[in-house]
């Protein structure tokens, strides 16, 4: 389990908690995915990481705030492929909080992961985490390249 506080940053006593995410709450995680209610494959994806033990849910005053998959299979190193917070828990925190859980979790000196060019948030999170660009992938989402990043050791 990774805990992490927000109290220190919002002032306000709230908190948010990182843990596994298990299969009873697939539903709920998916229901604060826009994407995933137009995009049933979203759904198969979730599930088969909970299944694999690769989620992380963060939780927050009782709430699902986001999750986080983790994969260990990218050219022999760790990959987060999926970042979804809450829009009701956005700018709070609750991004970062599961990339730090993802980078404690993380069984590799690197961390990779990647998001669409037009995705400026993810972008900035990644950035803010303290994630670089490592490269860029074309014709995955024609028209909207690919950009790879990756957390390296310090």
């Amino acid at each position: 389990m990774y805990d992490t506080a927000n109290s220190a940053a919002r002032g306000d006593g709230s908190a948010t908690l990182v843990r596994a995410a298990r299969p009873e709450e697939i539903d709920a995680m998916l229901a604060c995915d826009a994407y995933a209610q137009a995009h049933p494959q979203r759904g198969d994806a979730v599930r088969a990481a909970v299944g694999k033990g690769q989620c992380l849910l963060a939780v927050r005053a009782g709430r699902i705030a986001g999750y986080v998959l983790l994969q260990h299979d990218f050219f022999g190193h760790d990959f987060v492929s999926l970042v979804v917070v809450s829009p009701a828990h956005q700018r709070l925190g609750v991004g970062r909080r599961l990339l730090a859980a993802a980078m404690a979790a993380c069984r590799t000196a690197k961390l990779f992961t990647s998001t669409n060019q037009s995705n400026l948030a993810a972008q900035r999170l990644f950035a803010s985490a303290g994630f670089v660009r490592s490269g860029r992938i074309d014709h995955l989402d024609e028209g909207d390249p690919e950009l790879v990043y990756v957390k390296l050791p310090r």
